[in-house]
């Protein structure tokens, strides 16, 4: 080997080390390729752990592969389009701001959905964490996340052979993750404590680098802890209201020490629902210490923080007993020099009412400059669930606003779809996502010719199908029952396919597509026009009737009018949801409105083709046109909700029968679909450029990071 090929192999293992311990390459399909080419069998068998593959490699074997010249090339390529993303500095940012100037993010949240790979995320306010993260760094924001490194993640789903949810909690091989642990120069884990009621807690961080953005994950796993403060962290959303509140300690009090420890001081802190909403007191700690009084301290704080809510219903904000929070804060009210009724008013919407509950919605409320719902219905919503709070008669004067979610398009987008993308609208598209008029193009015929974007859906749905049959073929095994003879039964590549994929809470009403099992029947096993249905989700560990829910969906896939035509699948994730979005041709979406604050899964279709069929909820209600997809019901809703649940069930079925079944199967005389693709184009028109994060992340700074608002 020469010197030049010895030093460029060289410099490519450095590269690929850094690029492993970043998780752009998980929106980066070319990365993604590199480290599968590296070893094929460690990233299938790791979920796809770039970190795991790089690390189950000799140095020797490195050096060797990276003689062949092309195979250098090509990872050179790879890195080198990674250091050009580090280094770029005419970010949107910077042309949009005029530069960082000393300003900084902290964005605090429970949970972070950023790849199956590292499971420390529960559902849609974890991944919405994870794309707001992604876009902030693809726009170059000075971005600071702050999480709890949960080991034992959220749960592995397996079903009995009866349909019942089972969970199991496999430990995180934290030595083959992407999160390092945050040391200093002696190479000694960086430590920060918080008082829990009367104990010191300790604990470290690791650092998760996403693009130009970092995330640092707390974890109070230290041998100074007694095993049951250990645990605080072990579990995402784990354990009883104790365990709620020592996990929020550490994450609002927890994260800023952290933070000091590391000489950060964020200009804004982010609050992404009620969980991280101690963090206010500590930044109130800070400021009366620095001898501030307490209104200028309040207001101080203020200035400093925003929260955005995602909870419409009253009973889902975290709520704590007077006795608990006194028990479990006493230590650190004590710092703050406040008695338990004044720490008490910080959470109550009556101050006075010494009966009332401590709500973490309330003091994050009471602490924040500006508060947002992630709608334009779940802003109202808000409005009026607040205004008693606020003081005000008419909802309206309620200074509760919205930005509705978007989903970070690239982290989302299959390659078969960005291949097509690249062909149509060349390689530069990905910098303008939120550009209306690059999205307008898709209208024209003789740009995107309809066969195209036909062949798109077919190679994307037999994508999924095969995804799918490999998935069944493992969960029969698990059970002992012979695959191989019902195999090729297992969904038609030719027929409507239906996704339902997310939380099983009850108020999405799962199983509500079957409430007229005869109808269903008739429709889905039409020979002329058939029609397939995919569901995937997992119901929360302590939540039996979403258990149900699951149970009753897996009992119909097996009942013989419906096998092989109604499919569950097990362990939804982040990889399952990436399938199922990219493969299915309607995503069904029926929330009891008005219970999803936003929900981003059905904007994750739009660029593959997908189209909507969903109630007028959350998002949908905006995205709708009459034009690119469909509405379920009237943009209103009942009290009475079994009344609601009969006239939506009667509409969805009305929508499917005498518009969606008949669209998809009117073909003209080449096999094409004329009606389907020209609604197929309307969506991706006018529903990518808006609900994307890179729009939502825009908003957040115009609207609420901006300091001197």
């Amino acid at each position: 080997m020469n010197a030049a090929i010895l030093e460029r192999t060289e410099q490519a293992i450095e590269g690929l080390y850094r690029l492993a311990y970043n998780l752009w390459w998980t929106w980066n399909p070319k990365a993604q390729d590199v480290f599968k080419a590296l070893s094929e069998r460690k990233w299938r068998s790791s979920n796809h752990n770039a970190t795991a593959v790089l690390l189950s490699l000799s140095r020797q074997e490195l050096r060797a592969r990276l003689c062949e010249l092309e195979f250098l090339e090509w990872i050179e390529s790879v890195i080198g389009e990674f250091d050009a993303y580090m280094a770029k500095e005419d970010t949107w940012y910077a042309d949009h701001t005029g530069g960082i100037n000393g300003r900084m993010i902290a964005y605090f949240s429970a949970e972070f959905g950023l790849h199956e790979c590292l499971p420390i995320y529960s559902g849609g306010l974890g991944i919405l964490a994870g794309d707001h993260t992604k876009s902030a760094s693809d726009l170059g924001l000075p971005f600071i996340g702050v999480s709890l490194f949960y080991r034992n993640g959220y749960f592995q789903q397996m079903l009995s052979p009866d349909g019942w949810q089972h969970e199991s909690y496999p430990l995180i091989d934290q030595k083959n993750s992407p999160a390092k642990l945050v040391t200093d120069e002696n190479g000694n884990a960086i430590t920060a404590t918080v008082e829990i009621g009367h104990s010191i807690v300790s604990f470290h961080a690791y650092r998760l680098n996403v693009g130009r953005a970092v995330i640092y994950l707390l974890d109070t796993n230290r041998p100074e802890n007694d095993l049951h403060y250990r645990e605080i962290t072990s579990r995402v959303y784990g354990g009883d209201s104790t365990t709620r509140v020592m996990q929020e300690i550490i994450l609002g009090i927890g994260g800023v020490r952290f933070l000091r420890k590391l000489d950060r001081h964020p200009t804004v802190y982010h609050m992404n629902e009620g969980h991280s909403a101690f963090l206010t007191l500590e930044l109130l700690r800070e400021k009366l210490a620095e001898g501030r009084n307490k209104e200028e301290a309040d207001e101080a704080v203020r200035r400093e923080c925003v929260f955005t809510t995602h909870t419409p219903v009253p009973a889902g904000h975290d709520r704590f007993t007077p006795d608990l929070l006194d028990h479990l804060m006493l230590g650190f009210r004590k710092s703050l020099g406040l008695n338990h009724q004044e720490l008490m008013a910080y959470g109550r919407e009556r101050p006075d009412d010494d009966h009332e509950t401590f709500c973490m919605t309330v003091l994050a409320l009471r602490m924040s400059r500006t508060a947002n719902g992630v709608s334009e219905l779940h802003g109202r919503i808000s409005r009026e669930m607040w205004s008693q709070f606020y003081g005000k008669e008419d909802p309206a004067d309620v200074p509760i606003g919205h930005i509705t979610n978007g989903v970070h398009t690239l982290g989302w987008m299959a390659q078969r779809t960005r291949q097509f993308w690249h062909k149509h609208l060349g390689v530069k598209w990905i910098y303008y996502l939120k550009k209306e008029a690059i999205w307008k193009q898709v209208s024209d015929p003789e740009l995107i010719p309809d066969e195209e974007i036909w062949a798109l859906r077919y190679g994307l749905r037999r994508d999924l199908i095969e995804y799918v049959r490999r998935m069944v073929r493992h969960q029969f095994h698990r059970t002992g029952a012979d695959f191989n003879a019902v195999q090729d039964s297992i969904l038609n590549p030719d027929a409507l396919t239906i996704g339902f994929g997310r939380r099983f809470a009850t108020y999405k009403r799962a199983p509500m597509f079957f409430r007229d099992f005869n109808r269903v029947v008739d429709m889905i096993n039409n020979t002329d026009r058939p029609v397939q249905l995919l569901f995937a989700g997992k119901a929360h560990p302590r939540d039996d009737m979403g258990k149900k829910f699951i149970q009753e969906i897996v009992g119909y896939g097996k009942n013989p009018a419906l096998f092989g035509k109604v499919v569950f699948l097990e362990n939804y994730d982040i990889n399952v949801a990436r399938h199922m979005i990219s493969g299915v041709d309607v995503w069904l979406n029926t929330p009891r409105r008005p219970m999803e604050a936003s929900g981003t899964s059905g904007m994750k279709i739009v660029i593959h083709g997908g189209l909507n069929l969903s109630i007028q909820d959350g998002w949908w209600r905006e995205g709708f046109d009459g034009s690119n997809g469909w509405a379920i019901g009237e943009d209103a809703h009942s009290d009475d909700q079994e009344y609601q649940d009969e006239q939506d069930v009667l509409r969805l079925y009305e929508l499917l029968e005498q518009q969606v079944i008949p669209d998809f199967y009117d073909r003209d005389e080449f096999g094409q679909p004329r009606k389907w693709i020209q609604r197929i184009r309307k969506s991706m028109e006018t529903l990518i450029p808006r609900f994307n994060t890179d729009r939502m992340v825009s908003e957040y700074v115009s609207r609420y990071y901006d300091v001197n608002q």
